[in-house]
This record gives C-alpha cells, structure tokens and sequence, in this order.
C-alpha cells in the first residue's frame, strides 16, 4: 500500500476531504518521528508500539576485502506489533 491509497482509505472511513486526511497522515507521522528523536515510545493500545533501540558496536566484514571492520553502536526505530494487531494478521 502507498502512502496515496492510505490517505484515501483514511478519507473514506473518516469522512473527510483527501487534503485533510493528507494532513492528519503528516501530522501523524511527524509527531511519531519527533518523539522518537527525544527518545520517548507511542504506544497506541491494540496496534503497537513505536520505539527507538540501541544497537551496541560490533565486527564485521567487508564482504569485496574480506577485511574485518567495526561497525559502531547506534540507534535504530522499532516498531512492536499489539497483541490484536498480532491476532488479526495471524488469522
């Protein structure tokens, strides 16, 4: 699904104008990404939970060298699926 057709489906079932669903999809969006930049989760109860984990420093290869490399530690956006959301896709 595309970020057009989710904007439209959000239209349909809300009522509203194609423009205004775009908006709340923005809004939405950026709220999510301003909370994990501060560090904080968005837990919405029933789909799941947003967050921001930290990946600690480890080694590697390059794959063309074969040189062992470090890949340094760094945070990363997660997302845990909700037990319903779990559920429903597991029907």
């Amino acid at each position: 699904m595309t970020k057009a057709e989710l904007v439209a489906i959000m239209a349909k079932e809300a009522g509203i104008t194609k423009s205004a669903a775009e908006k709340a999809l923005g809004a939405f969006i950026n709220g999510v990404k301003g909370a994990l930049a501060r560090g904080d989760k968005v837990t919405l109860v029933g789909f799941g939970t947003f967050l921001v984990a930290e990946r600690a420093e480890r080694r590697g290869r390059n794959p063309q060298t074969k040189a062992e490399i470090v890949i340094p530690a760094s945070k990363v956006p997660k997302f845990k699926p909700g037990k319903a959301l779990k559920d429903l896709v597991n029907k």
